[in-house]
């Protein structure tokens, strides 16, 4: 049975709740105990003083440390990323921040590509700093071995704890080889006898074009608000993994009280549901899209996984680790902020918002908006100009948003 079949009914028995054929929303926030000793069993698993007994199951105690709506959401994730296990939030910031936040302390290293979604930018390189975790980029254009000899020219290879990547980046689509890391895991348990943590915001891709797990990488991360929601109607994260990796992140969360409420929970297993055609819809409308940006005269450079336009090297990675681009393009026109604001202040249809991935095409302009926290030098060095859009191909009928990006064109 195919993963997108299996996920649909798993974690729920209708008989549990009168026959309907959906579970219903567990909006409570604690759970009545059978007895005295069933609670004492339950809390001496959840904070680890004993391990589950073969066929033994996590008793519900409390909506803070878990809930029904949470774990058939978890076990769905899991069966959608082929992982053991997963960990659902209230945000996406909050999946990547406390993943973060459980592996690392002050003294570590955190190797990130550059550049990432500018929420996660921020919090790398502000909060982590003032907790004394160091933090060093690295760009796509980079290898292995470009990054093994900084860094061990820097004589920081010992102290790097993880490696953290999004690929593709938000919002230029460049690619990095997800091979790197487990070759820098590898090498770095060779020569330090240190194990890592390696971890992917695979938020664009993911879980159907990208599978970061199969290139053993530990953690995959989502802003679970875009393509696994896809309806712009809540906020949620997910991190997944194996029950090793995810334990100290779900431990973590629990005492930060960052978990997914049980609504928010409902309906975001609710749009799993449909999370393989709404994706699929969207890849065929941006392929189009695509087709059109790179033949307007008006449109100086497209970035979209997979063109050669992007580099060989670029096509290569996309080969071998994406099965398909996605839905995200970014363009430039004539490098101008006021050319740029022109365009999206044209559009119709397309909404001129921030997130990405829903039903609806979206517009933004990553250097003034998503992107504003970092400073314009680095913006200029990563590749964030003044004249890109970040466009999210939504799934209305493609000559309707065809249309629409002409007429704004045609305002420039």
């Amino acid at each position: 049975m195919k993963n997108e079949s299996h996920m649909m009914s798993y974690g729920y028995n209708p008989e549990w709740s009168e026959g309907s054929v959906k579970p219903p929303v567990f909006q409570t926030s604690t759970f009545v105990f059978k007895n005295a000793e069933e609670g004492k069993r339950f809390f001496e698993i959840a904070y680890g003083k004993s391990e589950l007994n073969q066929h033994e199951q996590i008793g519900l105690i409390y909506s803070r440390l878990n809930n029904p709506n949470m774990q058939i959401l978890e076990e769905r994730l899991a069966i959608l990323e082929n992982s053991e296990t997963a960990a659902a939030f209230e945000s996406g910031m909050s999946a990547i921040s406390t993943t973060i936040l459980a592996y690392l302390k002050p003294g570590d290293i955190l190797l990130y590509s550059n550049p990432t979604y500018g929420g996660t930018h921020h919090f790398i390189n502000n909060f982590l700093l003032q907790i004394g975790v160091k933090t060093i980029p690295f760009e796509h254009h980079q290898d292995f071995n470009d990054i093994w000899k900084n860094l061990k020219k820097k004589k920081l290879l010992s102290k790097v704890k993880m490696i953290y990547i999004e690929t593709p980046a938000n919002p230029t689509n460049t690619l990095i080889d997800l091979t790197i890391l487990a070759k820098l895991k590898k090498n770095i348990k060779q020569e330090f006898n240190k194990d890592i943590i390696t971890v992917v915001d695979n938020t664009y891709l993911g879980p159907i074009w990208q599978k970061p797990l199969d290139f053993e990488v530990d953690l995959v991360c989502y802003s679970a608000t875009k393509f696994l929601n896809g309806h712009s109607d809540l906020i949620a994260g997910a991190v997944m993994g194996s029950h090793e990796a995810i334990l100290p992140i779900k431990t973590l969360r629990t005492f930060l009280g960052s978990m997914i409420a049980p609504y928010t929970a409902w309906l975001l297993t609710r749009s799993l549901e449909t999370l393989h055609i709404r994706m699929n819809q969207q890849k065929n409308n941006a392929k189009k899209v695509v087709q059109f940006l790179q033949n307007h005269p008006k449109v100086n450079n497209v970035f979209f996984p997979g063109l050669k336009s992007m580099g060989l090297k670029q096509v290569n990675i996309y080969k071998k680790q994406c099965l398909s681009p996605g839905a995200m393009i970014s363009f430039v026109i004539d490098n101008s902020e006021s050319s740029a604001f022109k365009m999206l202040n044209s559009l119709k249809m397309i909404k001129l918002a921030v997130s990405l991935g829903s039903n609806e095409s979206l517009a933004q302009h990553p250097y003034s908006m998503t992107h504003a926290d970092i400073p314009d030098e680095e913006k200029k060095e990563i590749g964030i100009s003044e004249g890109l859009i970040r466009l999210s191909v939504g799934i209305e009928n493609i000559e309707d948003i065809l249309d629409d990006l002409k007429q704004a064109l045609q305002k420039i």
